[in-house]
């Protein structure tokens, strides 16, 4: 490697380093125990698994989600965790993250109940597993798709691209403001997936939709510099957000993975880099490399891809 190339490794790092070293922590800014935490997409798997995690240091905590029932029983399971403090410590509001509505209630209740907040988790999220033209029906022999298939496929993208993009373009537009204004330290953390930033076969729509939300938030880090932004992008969780799926029929047994990264491994790694300003935190990290190596190589990324997911392409 030619002797540049080190000084300009050697210089990198040192920057690096020194940033950190000057950085303020966020924790002499905002005390664990005052931090406003709102957690978008809590009433299950990772989302829930922060929520605990926050309440158990003694944060304040608001759980978010569609569905009464496991909104209210989350926000339950953290005062359990959290043990003490007023009745407004923690809140749970089902809310839909993609309805303008429901996030402008959602930060009306946080305004008068705490007077701003201090954190912003997305975790909301749907998936979709098929090959876009199996979701199509275009079938074994490659048969040119109908109309009315077609629309299907339309139907199922606008459904995903409703949760994964449209709903934290809507929190984005209904929050920060509010985060701006009303804390000492504002920050944001957007959990996406290893699939937006790596291509993999069945999951061109899933991998789309939150590539295009994890763009929109990194633009959004330039257009608000006061806030920090982080990044999460784990590979495959274990849990049943297969179960999510937008392309499927009915949620069988199979939509769980009983493999993949541990919920409350990530849970904690997003915790981690909202508390030390991470920008982009890889999950496994190692799979920073495969960003990478797919634009040094990327038929080697793209033969890994097809044995990971056992796709055989028509």
């Amino acid at each position: 490697m030619p002797s540049w190339t080190w000084t300009l490794l050697l210089v990198l790092s040192t920057a690096f380093g020194f940033n950190r070293l000057i950085k303020r922590p966020r924790t002499s800014i905002i005390r664990q125990t005052e931090e406003r935490v709102l957690i978008l997409g809590a009433s299950n798997g990772i989302g829930r698994e922060i929520a605990h995690q926050y309440a158990a240091r003694g944060a304040r905590v608001c759980v978010v989600g569609r569905r009464a029932d496991k909104v209210m029983a989350v926000a339950e399971e953290c005062r359990a965790r959290r043990g003490d403090g007023l009745s407004t410590d923690v809140l749970g509001i089902p809310a839909d993250i993609t309805s303008v509505e429901d996030m402008v209630r959602v930060r009306t209740v946080l305004d008068t109940e705490w007077a701003g907040i201090d954190t912003i988790i997305i975790a909301a999220g749907v998936s979709a597993t098929r090959p876009l033209l199996d979701v199509a029906g275009a079938g074994l022999l490659n048969a040119d798709v109908s109309a009315d298939k077609i629309q299907y496929a339309v139907s199922v993208t606008e459904a995903a691209s409703r949760t994964n993009y449209l709903g934290p373009m809507i929190a984005a537009v209904s929050f920060i403001p509010l985060l701006q204004r009303l804390s000492l330290s504002p920050s944001i953390l957007l959990i996406s997936s290893l699939g937006a930033v790596i291509p993999a076969p069945t999951r061109s729509i899933y991998g789309s939709t939150k590539s295009a939300s994890l763009l929109l938030y990194q633009a959004l880090a330039i257009e608000h510099p006061t806030i920090r932004f982080s990044f999460v992008l784990p590979s495959t969780v274990e849990g049943d957000f297969r179960a999510s799926a937008v392309d499927q029929p009915a949620p069988t047994t199979t939509n769980t993975h009983t493999s993949g990264l541990k919920v409350d491994d990530v849970a904690r790694r997003c915790i981690h880099a909202v508390d030390h300003a991470e920008k982009v935190v890889f999950i496994p990290s190692t799979m920073k490399f495969g960003h990478l190596l797919y634009w040094i190589w990327p038929s080697f990324i793209e033969k890994k891809a097809m044995k990971k997911y056992g796709f055989v392409a028509k």
